[in-house]
């Protein structure tokens, strides 16, 4: 057999670098929740990894929109804002007027009418995102943590600082309180599978998922090469931001109330899932089933110090510690692996 040959052979049989960290953050969720299982009573169960993606289905939607732009080499800080602000106006929208206080009264709007208005108004912020980004070349850092701040602003006035949660049609809370064929399994969390399944082939069989990359990797090198930079990163901060606005409504629907405060640090949540799940954080690198795992990671963390009745204040400490290990861990990994 020829050098040459050979030479192909090895590096057809040799792993990318994306599904070598895909497999060491596959291999650190199983470890650390069987290193869970054997601290915490109860823990190794099959319903307590179903309780683990079920109760968080909302920061792992959030996470397909901002694993998106971080390989694009951009951030969304502004997703807990949009879920906080589009919650409030599908509520404010679907209030029936003359109510017994302002809290109460809203436009009377069908309910399907409602959603799709507030999901306008995520797209709203999705749009600031993109025009101050990628039209005035302000970092996208700065954009989206300003943005994120005008969006719970914007809901804590039409909330007046507190919720609204009355006069509202009786179907509102239908989209978020379906079950799947009488399971414990509401169509909320159907729906982030969906979505995370689609974005899989999206990043894995289309242009679209191959420019991501591309622009990520070397922006400059992309646009000599034709590529419409502005424009896709345009689609992306929509895209995160219709997420965002859907996820607020359905939590919304869920809890059949609009409130100030809902998705408080859920941005920050959806970074740290898709940093643990191997996403570079300089872009051109990782991938959404690696931030999915990432999302198992900190969700079994999250639980185990509950379960060990550590306070509140040692998981925040245990979520930063988790990420720093991450961001090293993926570094090392990778020099070890090409060396």
């Amino acid at each position: 057999m020829s050098v040459q040959l050979k030479a192909k052979m090895a590096k057809g049989l040799k792993m990318s670098d994306e599904a070598f960290i895909t497999l060491l953050v596959v291999s650190a969720a199983v470890f650390i929740f069987l290193f869970a299982s054997l601290l915490v009573p109860n823990f190794f169960q099959f319903q307590n990894v179903v309780n683990l993606v079920t109760n968080n289905w909302a920061v792992i939607s959030l996470g397909v929109g901002v694993t998106f732009l971080l390989v694009s080499g951009n951030f969304d800080l502004s997703v807990g804002g949009i879920v906080a602000l589009s919650g409030v106006l599908a509520v404010w929208f679907a209030q029936a007027p003359g109510g017994a206080n302002a809290l109460a009264s809203g436009f009377g709007m069908p309910t399907w009418m409602a959603m799709l208005f507030a999901l306008f108004g995520a797209l709203a912020i999705g749009g600031l995102n993109a025009l101050f980004v990628v039209r005035f070349k302000i970092p996208s850092i700065i954009v989206t943590l300003g943005t994120m701040l005008v969006a719970r602003g914007i809901a804590q006035v039409i909330t007046h600082g507190s919720q609204r949660n009355t006069n509202l049609p009786d179907d509102f809370g239908f989209l978020g309180n379906i079950y799947l064929f009488g399971t414990s399994i509401k169509l909320p969390v159907v729906l982030m599978l969906l979505l995370v399944c689609v974005a899989v082939v999206i990043e894995k069989r289309t242009i679209f998922g191959r420019l991501t990359f591309w622009i990520g990797a070397n922006p400059v090198a992309a646009r000599l090469s034709g590529i419409k930079n502005a424009r896709h990163q345009t689609h992306l901060y929509l895209f995160s931001a219709a997420i965002a606005g859907m996820v607020g409504i359905l939590l919304a629907s869920e809890f059949k109330s609009g409130f100030s405060s809902r998705g408080m640090l859920m941005e920050f949540d959806a970074l740290v899932i898709a940093l643990l799940g191997g996403v570079a954080i300089a872009g051109g690198f990782g991938s959404v089933v690696g931030m999915f795992f990432g999302a198992l990671i900190l969700a079994t963390v999250t639980s185990a110090a509950t379960g060990l009745v550590l306070s509140p204040d040692w998981q925040y400490i245990l979520k930063a510690i988790a990420v720093f290990l991450a961001i090293v861990a993926q570094t090392w990994a990778l020099t070890l692996k090409n060396r």
